[in-house]
Order: C-alpha cells, then sequence, then structure tokens
C-alpha cells in the first residue's frame, strides 16, 4: 500500500512580506511547517505571486528543495554583484544543495510554491544581504520557528 499525499495551501498559515523598500517587485508567503532549533532542522514552504521576489540573501544551511507549484527562478549573484547562472524549476523538481551561494529568488510567470528542509546545525541558516554583498541580517532555526506555523488542520483520510 502506498501512502496519497495532497497539498492544499488553504491549510497553511501564511504569513505575507511585501517590502517596497525593494528596487525589485519583493513580495511572497511564508509559513514554517516544522522546526527543531536543538538539531538545527527547519522545514517552511514559501509562496510567490508571478514575478515576485524575495529579499536577496545567501542560504547558510545545507537545503533540500521541492518545488509544488508553477516555476521558482534561481539567479546566482556572483561576488562582484554580477549575475550568474539562472536556473529555472519547474513544479516537481527536486534537489539538494549545499548552503553558501548568494542568489535572487523569484516565482515564474504563473508564481511558485516551493518546500524547504534546511539544516544549519547551530548556525544561522539565511543572511540577508544588500546589493554589496554585505550582511543586513543572519536568522537562525530559532528565529524562524517564532513565525508563522502550520494550521491546526486534521489530515485528510485516505481510501
Amino acid at each position: 500500500m502506498s501512502a496519497i499525499y495532497q497539498f492544499d495551501g488553504d491549510k497553511i498559515d501564511w504569513t505575507e512580506t511585501d517590502d517596497p523598500t525593494q528596487p525589485y517587485p519583493c513580495r511572497y508567503w511564508m509559513s514554517v511547517l516544522g522546526s527543531d532549533p536543538k538539531t538545527g532542522r527547519l522545514d517552511l514552504i514559501v509562496k510567490w505571486p508571478p514575478n515576485s521576489y524575495c529579499h536577496f540573501h545567501r542560504h547558510i544551511a545545507d537545503t533540500s528543495i521541492l518545488v509544488l507549484e508553477g516555476e521558482q527562478h534561481v539567479v546566482e549573484i556572483l561576488d562582484d554583484g554580477s549575475e550568474g547562472e539562472h536556473k529555472v524549476r519547474p513544479a516537481g523538481t527536486y534537489l539538494m544543495s549545499p548552503g553558501g551561494e548568494a542568489h535572487m529568488e523569484y516565482g515564474g510567470p504563473e508564481g511558485a510554491t516551493v518546500f524547504f528542509s534546511l539544516y544549519a546545525g547551530d548556525g544561522p541558516v539565511f543572511e540577508m544581504l544588500d546589493k554589496d554583498m554585505n550582511v543586513l541580517d543572519a536568522s537562525t532555526v530559532a528565529d524562524m520557528a517564532a513565525l508563522a506555523t502550520l494550521e491546526a488542520n486534521p489530515p485528510a483520510e485516505t481510501e
């Protein structure tokens, strides 16, 4: 017997970020699904409207990614601030990535919903960067755990 899984974004308690101070459209929703600061584990889901970005950042944590809906676009930003590789990840894409790459991340023409599973140990998970690659803020698992969490909805019954 195999398990049946169905994603339903309506059962997620989303926290919206809309930052008009950025020189790019910066709007997204995020929800922390689970976290364990003692082990450095963090699972979260992010949703972008069409062609909208999250803040310029770098994952410090090792990260597993699963694109649930739409397309996730990731543009690597090189140390000199220039753009590197532009990756397009359609729904169904799964990958594991070590931390360290600074990037701009956004939803494609139909937006995107992406699941992230991160392992940071006892260090930061993300660093938010300015255009000159200076660290503006570093977030730990405990910081992220203070954000939105999965609503208390019972799981759907399976046949």
